[in-house]
């Protein structure tokens, strides 16, 4: 079997979670506004599937070493995306959303990490690049933005479930002809947890690059509302994740090309330098369409910083617990970024409006980014080099 065939069913799966990956992302805040929430609350409920995140990523990466299996992880948390989405979906009141939002967010959340655990280890097997694997997720999500934006904006967006659960259900129809990765370590046992407890390098890593995700998740998080906000509508909040999921896509389709010229460390600073322009640009706007038009900025901040911060912490961490650590990696980056961005975002924006708080997410990933220079300068920064 050809590289190329091979990865047939992996892309395929990224393809299909990532535009089920879209509804949540983009359009859950204006879901959760239309069943009558306001800012504050929408931040309690996207902080309830930061904080399923952050207890379930480690909870499933840690089966996933432990039994030596992806794939059959992958298998249970897709069934329980389902059959938790379908339950979450029908609660109206703010109690049974956050009740049940947590239970549908322990299955959910894992998802995204253990593909791209998946995908980075079956790049390794081939020689090919994680970026030539990962865009198609960005290639996903950027069609799911477009097409369900204009769904949600000519149906109404109470009819969200259905599509979400369409999407999913085509991600478990492409799982299971997947090949799962071989794991040649022993499997790991509890002991084993504190050589990640106790990796310098790594928790000083992530802490730093907390000041930049929670810009990231602020942004994931309450983007939609803003352009409603300057006047938009459903669909061109999905024009506007299209723009930017393209660019994305687009850097990590040619990360084969750029990303081994230098150090990880380099693209990770530089892509923070560049979230911290993008917020502050988004701050001064006063048309979504200028939104839309700057979207292409998101390639060039998460596009580059995820890929090279990803293959930083694969390096930092010992190939026993690859998934282990890659979902502590997703835990912060995701999880503890998106309780302190939904909880600090939705009563900014409430109170203050949106200009206000890019303005403050724009000085928050200046700091990030004179951390993450400082880091590099240390000698945990110069490890790898």
């Amino acid at each position: 079997m050809s590289k190329k065939e091979s990865l047939i069913p992996l892309k395929t799966l990224f393809i299909s979670y990532h535009a089920s990956n879209t509804i949540l992302i983009s359009f859950l805040p204006l879901y959760l506004q239309f069943r009558g929430l306001n800012g504050t609350q929408i931040g309690w409920v996207l902080a309830v599937e930061s904080l399923a995140s952050i207890l379930a990523q480690p909870f499933w990466g840690y089966l996933s070493d432990k039994y030596k299996t992806v794939k059959k992880i992958l298998l249970v948390c897709i069934i329980g995306l389902l059959i938790g989405g379908t339950l979450f979906f029908q609660m109206d009141t703010l109690p049974t959303i956050l009740f049940m939002g947590a239970l549908f967010y322990f299955f959910a959340t894992p998802v995204g990490a253990l593909t791209d655990s998946l995908a980075q280890r079956r790049s390794t097997e081939l020689g090919v690049s994680f970026g030539s694997i990962r865009m198609w997720g960005s290639v996903g999500f950027a069609l799911s933005s477009l097409l369900v934006g204009e769904i949600f904006a000519k149906f109404g967006i109470e009819y969200m479930v259905w599509v979400y659960l369409l999407f999913g259900s085509f991600a478990l129809i492409t799982l299971l002809p997947l090949k799962d990765v071989k794991v040649d370590a022993q499997p790991i046992k509890l002991k084993d947890l504190s050589r990640i407890v106790k990796n310098k390098p790594f928790l000083i890593f992530l802490a730093v690059i907390v000041f930049i995700t929670v810009t990231h998740r602020m942004n994931d998080y309450y983007m939609a509302i803003y352009i409603t906000e300057l006047g938009g509508t459903e669909g061109m909040v999905g024009i506007a994740w299209f723009a930017g999921v393209i660019a994305e896509a687009a850097v990590f389709a040619l990360a084969g090309l750029w990303f081994r010229k230098y150090h990880a460390m380099i693209f990770i600073i530089g892509a923070a330098f560049l979230y911290t322009v993008r917020w502050f640009l988004y701050a001064t706007v006063s048309d979504p369409m200028y939104i839309v038009a700057l979207q292409f900025m998101h390639g060039l901040t998460f596009g580059v910083f995820y890929t090279a911060a990803f293959d930083y912490v694969t390096r930092l961490i010992p190939k026993l617990l690859q998934s282990t650590g890659h979902l502590v990696f997703f835990s912060v980056y995701f999880g503890l970024s998106g309780i302190i961005g939904s909880l600090a975002g939705g009563p900014i924006i409430e109170n203050f409006g949106g200009d206000t708080m890019y303005i403050y997410m724009g000085w928050i990933a200046a700091a990030g980014t004179a951390l993450l220079l400082t880091y590099h300068l240390l000698p945990y920064g110069k490890e790898l080099d």
